[in-house]
């Protein structure tokens, strides 16, 4: 198991995430939450009533395909 260190500051609607990769950024509610990690990734998350959430990379694929023409 792995541990990690995060400290987030809260302006409003609006939070600032420090950590050891960087800073991140985001804003919304407690349903609704849009934010940025310090690499650059976009989420949008949906808290749903009873605990559930619902998660979604959202903007350029987090995967890169690379294709070799011979």
């Amino acid at each position: 198991m792995g541990w990690g260190y995060r400290k987030s500051i809260k302006v409003g609607p609006f939070r600032i995430d420090l950590s050891p990769r960087g800073v991140g950024h985001g804003f919304g509610n407690r349903r609704f939450h849009v934010s940025r990690t310090p690499d650059g990734r976009k989420y949008v998350t949906v808290n749903l009533p009873g605990g559930f959430h619902v998660g979604k990379a959202i903007g350029r694929s987090s995967r890169r395909h690379h294709h070799y023409h011979y």
